[in-house]
């Protein structure tokens, strides 16, 4: 794997995270709007459309660049769009990145061929 698709998978698992976060925080400002005088819905609004856009951004780039198959860039946007997604894209990308950094220091190493 190259440093640019390398830095371009990190980004989105940075992204993802945070992203869930402010989702899940929506979804509690959305419910306290409805329940008490408590409205802090455009601010969060605001927040978590700023994170999904640099998701999507730093998702389409990391798709371009990884050569992911269909199914698993859709796999990685469809984790976007769920309200706890981003935490499994996030440990899901970070298991792929630990399997390629093994993988590489062993073909350094010469004990596998590939």
């Amino acid at each position: 794997m190259d440093i640019k698709t390398a830095t371009a998978i990190r980004r989105l698992r940075l992204v993802s995270a945070p992203e869930a976060v402010s989702f899940l925080i929506l979804l509690l400002c959305s419910v306290l709007k409805r329940t008490t005088d408590f409205n802090a819905v455009p601010v969060m609004g605001a927040v978590h459309g700023v994170l999904f856009i640099l998701y999507v951004i730093f998702w389409a780039d990391a798709w371009n660049r990884a050569k992911w198959s269909l199914g698993t860039g859709l796999l990685y946007f469809v984790l976007s769009v769920l309200p706890t997604g981003g935490f499994f894209a996030e440990r899901k990308l970070k298991r792929a990145a630990e399997d390629e950094i093994i993988a590489a220091r062993a073909r350094q190493e010469g004990t596998v061929k590939a």
